[in-house]
């Protein structure tokens, strides 16, 4: 009886206390990625030796056209948002060796337009004005740009001062997140 007793409280006992449940607890994970662009090759250099063209004719000491156009080198970079941008800037190639205004039929002075290929996108810019190109959308991408001279040309079309000339053709990348287009962003 005493067992039959015992059986009975433990089983009374086993009724009254709650039935054992599993629950659980969460941790959440959250981070952010920096919207950026960055170029791993940051440089490129056209070196076209003698600018001028050779002989004896009218053209003789002119520009050469040649030598600066079609010229190609290529930059590498990338950029992680979504509405990333690509400007170019044209610095016109000019004597560094002669001061002051150059005689009448001499030009000191080379310009020429810039055009930039990244990600299917091209922005371009001459060195006739001054400031930036328009900018193009390149979005998300990383590779090749490859920036290309075009359309030089000298301001009087006159014989070139003898002296080194120099140039530069300068590409900003610019980071501009965006989410698809939405108005819903990422929770922070």
């Amino acid at each position: 009886m005493r067992n039959l007793m015992t059986l009975t409280a433990l089983a009374t006992l086993a009724m009254a206390t709650p039935a054992m449940a599993q629950v659980t607890g969460t941790v959440d994970i959250d981070g952010s990625v920096a919207d950026r662009c960055l170029f791993t090759t940051d440089n490129a250099v056209i070196s076209v030796g003698e600018l001028a063209l050779a002989g004896s004719g009218s053209t003789a000491g002119k520009l050469d056209t040649s030598k600066l156009d079609g010229q190609t080198r290529t930059l590498i970079g990338w950029c992680n948002g979504t509405a990333a941008t690509m400007e170019v800037e044209a610095f016109a190639l000019e004597n560094t060796d002669f001061t002051g205004s150059a005689p009448t039929g001499f030009d000191t002075r080379i310009d020429f337009t810039a055009t930039a290929d990244a990600n299917e996108a091209t922005a371009t810019d001459t060195s006739l004005d001054a400031g930036k190109g328009a900018a193009a959308g390149v979005g998300l991408f990383t590779g090749n740009i490859d920036v290309t001279l075009s359309a030089s040309s000298t301001p009087t079309s006159g014989l070139l001062v003898a002296g080194g000339y120099v140039g530069q053709v300068v590409v900003t990348l610019t980071p501009n997140i965006s989410f698809g287009g939405g108005s819903e962003q990422p929770l922070p």
